[in-house]
């Protein structure tokens, strides 16, 4: 019995849901300092179910694994992981239904969800046995971000379909493109600085500890190859280097409001685009309001959970304004008229184009 076409899209709207919510708890365990609540994987203390909290358990997973366990932070991360993983049953679930109507349409979205997800379970193993790694860290969230557009981009399909936007010339669509671009780029970015611990060393807007050009160590930076507070040397990682981290991300936030921000202005003034313009410079205004408002206020951390949403937010708004702004319109061909010849009805054509 195959599954209605109307039961895929709702499956893919509860895990679109669901990935969202993924996307936030993520946050709140990374910036809650959760992200090692567990020391192994895919249970924790080696329970797949809880976490040890009776006497007798917590004694002997403390003697197992040599560290004091944080029953707060270790519930943290699991709740974290059960929702990954509901949320992974689900894509199964897409990729299954996909494939079993794959003579109606080619099942790519769910297909490159099942295996961004593999690839998710993967980074998520090696985010806790690598002791948070930064670059392990900051791809684990652009994974996420990553299942997110695709349900996203299927949320759409399955809906009224990615149908191309009327009257798009070709340099809306390449400014379309770059608008998308500049957004993927800031939220890599944003995933340096909190995976690095960045967040906090600018403590003051627009200045950066008092100055428009602080001390800068772009070269620890960005370096991508080392463990979590040191350099590739070994060596503590300068505050300066923090520092470079931090302003990156804040001076390409105004790019995104120059491209994102301009594109939304363009869509404006449009006849067929003044909603998602609106759309689009709303989810913009509010994820830089709620950046402005995480350095004033010292990273609370529903404000900087909030900041992470915000980037997903806008990264979906983005998506469902551009995609059908980058789809172009398929060909009509003429049906031969019966009773002549191929070769008239194509000379036809040629003449009414």
């Amino acid at each position: 019995m195959r599954a209605r076409p109307s039961g895929r899209r709702s499956l893919a709207i509860v895990a679109f849901l669901l990935a969202l919510v993924v996307v936030s708890l993520g946050a709140w365990v990374r910036l809650s300092d959760a992200g090692l609540g567990c020391p192994d994987w895919p249970g924790c203390y080696g329970h797949l179910v809880g976490v040890p909290e009776r006497a007798h358990e917590v004694s002997a997973a403390e003697t197992a694994f040599g560290q004091r366990i944080e029953a707060g932070k270790a519930w943290k991360e699991m709740i974290h992981r059960y929702a990954a993983g509901t949320l992974g049953l689900c894509i199964a679930g897409l990729a299954v239904l996909g494939w079993r109507q794959r003579a109606r349409r080619k099942p790519t979205l769910e297909l490159a969800l099942l295996a961004v997800v593999l690839v998710q379970a993967t980074l998520g193993m090696l985010t806790v046995t690598q002791l948070l790694k930064p670059v392990i860290v900051t791809c684990h969230l652009l994974g996420g971000m990553t299942t997110l557009a695709l349900l996203a981009a299927l949320v759409l399909r399955e809906g009224r379909g990615l149908r191309p936007a009327a009257g798009t010339s070709a340099s809306l669509r390449a400014h379309a493109g770059a608008a998308l671009a500049t957004v993927i780029v800031q939220i890599a970015l944003g995933g340096w600085v909190s995976s690095n611990y960045a967040a906090a060393i600018c403590p003051d807007f627009p200045t950066c500890q008092g100055s428009f050009s602080p001390p800068l160590d772009f070269h620890h930076a960005f370096t991508l190859d080392r463990e979590l507070g040191i350099t590739a040397s070994g060596a503590l990682l300068p505050a300066s280097a923090l520092t470079a981290i931090h302003w990156t991300h804040r001076l390409f936030a105004g790019v995104v409001l120059l491209v994102a921000g301009g594109l939304g202005v363009r869509l404006l003034a449009r006849r067929h685009s003044h909603w998602p313009g609106l759309a689009l410079l709303g989810a913009l205004g509010l994820q830089i309001g709620l950046g402005i408002a995480n350095v004033l206020q010292q990273l609370p951390l529903p404000l900087a959970v909030a900041h992470n949403t915000g980037a997903a937010l806008l990264l979906c708004v983005t998506l469902a304004v551009v995609l059908p702004l980058l789809q172009k319109k398929k060909a009509r061909h003429r049906q031969p008229v019966a009773g002549f010849p191929r070769r008239f009805d194509k000379l036809d054509t040629e003449s009414a184009r």
